[in-house]
This record gives structure tokens, sequence and C-alpha cells, in this order.
């Protein structure tokens, strides 16, 4: 015991009114530098006020962004096998997975649900980062074929929001497996004559970008999110040549014509409501379809 840290320490600050500050009640952005209280950054959605720059965004906190009023139903996770080949490195898988469900107090990665996003009923699936970064287990795959079934037999769209590092290793085979099976169920979705769109965000990489990321009716993505297979530096190393600046960026995919538009976070359920009414053919606002210079682009997107 540290004497001075736990008696001493605490009897001053008690003294003289003062009180420990969490580590985590300021957030500094990644571009300036500025230092964001952290109520701040939640109330504008985790987007840094005056660099604009958008930081991750908790699964569960995007699906209530994403459904009017936040209130949409939770689908279940679907229960797999765990640790089915009994990985380990430097630590057990079973132990990953625990220490994951305490930190986000989640199953696995995939959040999803079913709600309208103003007026039009929709499910909703999201990745939740934080959980082993958001990589492709057979847990998500289920929950992720689960989602494609749900919106099949409600007759609705699907939308997902991708932030992954891509299949998860401690799974192997297992893991890789589940890239063909979620692309069968895009494919079930669009012999439903159902939309299916795609909300890029950062980062999405590795399977998941070689999978379901890259195969919706319609791709958005994030401000600066990164979109890629294979990371930057492994090209660089294997190409020995320097790539561009800001290579897989959505902003330089938009560019290159590998997806159809990029939408800032506040405007994305706006955007999604407007898209998925055209998609289906139900009455747009007329107003604020000429006020969108996302929708705008569509046309320009689709004929590239």
């Amino acid at each position: 015991m540290n004497w001075i840290t736990n008696y001493v320490r605490p009897k001053i600050n008690s003294m003289l009114g003062r009180r420990e500050v969490p580590e985590n009640l300021w957030i500094k952005c990644p571009e300036t530098g500025e230092m964001v209280f952290h109520r701040d950054l939640e109330e504008n959605k985790w987007v840094i006020p005056a660099s604009g720059f958008h930081m991750k965004m908790p699964a569960k906190a995007r699906l209530k962004d994403l459904f009017d009023d936040g209130v949409y139903e939770a689908l279940p996770q679907p229960k797999v096998a765990q640790d089915p080949l009994k990985f380990r490195d430097s630590k057990k898988y079973v132990d990953r997975l625990r220490d994951s469900r305490i930190k986000t107090d989640l199953e696995d990665t995939i959040v999803a649900g079913v709600g309208r996003c103003r007026g039009v009923k929709l499910v909703g699936v999201v990745h939740e980062f934080n959980f082993m970064g958001g990589s492709l287990g057979m847990a998500a795959g289920e929950a992720i074929i689960k989602a494609f079934e749900r919106a099949i037999a409600e007759k609705c769209p699907l939308v997902i929001f991708p932030a992954s590092g891509g299949a998860r290793m401690q799974e192997g085979i297992l893991s890789l497996m589940q890239l063909p099976r979620t692309t069968v169920a895009v494919q079930m979705l669009k012999e439903a004559g159902l939309p299916y769109i795609v909300v890029l965000t950062n980062p999405t990489t590795g399977g998941v970008t070689a999978s379901y990321a890259m195969l919706g009716d319609l791709h958005l993505a994030e401000p600066g999110a990164e979109i890629c297979f294979a990371g930057k530096r492994v090209i660089e190393q294997t190409i020995r040549e320097k790539l561009p600046e800001g290579f897989q960026t959505s902003e330089y995919l938009m560019e290159h014509g590998m997806i159809d538009m990029v939408v800032k976070r506040h405007d994305i359920p706006d955007t999604l409501a407007r898209v998925l009414k055209i998609l289906m053919k139900k009455p747009v606002d007329a107003a604020k379809l000429n006020g969108s210079t996302a929708v705008a682009a569509m046309p320009m997107a689709a004929s590239a």
C-alpha cells in the first residue's frame, strides 16, 4: 500500500475541497490537439465542434441517433460456440472476450435494431469498434445474417455501419467463412427487392471491406474515414512506392468512384431517409431534396 497516495492525498483533498478528475473527462482532437469536454462531444454526436473531426461513435448511441426519438426494437444476439479453436496468443481468447464484454457491456461487436428513421422503417446494424476492433467472427456474422433475415421478414431496407479491423484472427477459418455467409445474406435481401445501404465509418478494413461493406446499393461514408482492404503502410512496403496524400480516405475514394457520397454525421439520418424513399418509390419532400447536395450527387454517382 502506498500510504501517501492512498491516505495522505485523499485527506488533503477532502480538507481543501478538491475532487479527483477522471482521466477521460477531456478528449483531445487527433487533428488539432484541441481539448473537448466529453459531455460536449457526446451532445455533438462525437464530432469535434471546431475541427469537424469525426470520432468513433458507440454502437448503441449510433442506433439511437439513427432511429426517431431513439426508439427501436433491439435484435437479440445469436448464440454461437465460444472459442471453438481454443485459441491463445499472449492471452486466452476467452479472456479477451470477457474483457471486451465488461468494457462495452455487449455480447459481441454487432448491435442491431428495427425502428423508423424519419418515418421510414428499416433494420439498422452497427459495428462496435471497442469490442476487439469490431472484428468479424462467428457471433458477428450470425448477428448480421439474422438482421438481414429480419429485414426480409419485415419487408424493409437494411442499413449497416461498418467499423472494423477485419476478420477475427482468433477464430481462423471459421471467421473467414463469415465473408461468403454474409454475402449470401446480402443477395437474399436484393432478391427480395429491398434496398441495402452501407454507411462506411472509420475504420472499415480487411475482410469486412472484402465482403458486405462493399456490396451496398449505395455507399455513404463519414468524412475522413479510412476505408481499405490492406493498410497504407503494408501497400507501400509491398510496391516500394509512396502513396498519394489522403489515400484510402472517404474523400479520395469518392473522387475515384468507389463510394457514392461523403455525408457528415449530423446529416446521415435525413440523407438515409430521403435516399430510401427514392429507392422504395415513396413520396419525398421536394424542398428538402432540392436542398440536399448529397442526394443531388446520386445520379452522377450512379451513371459513373
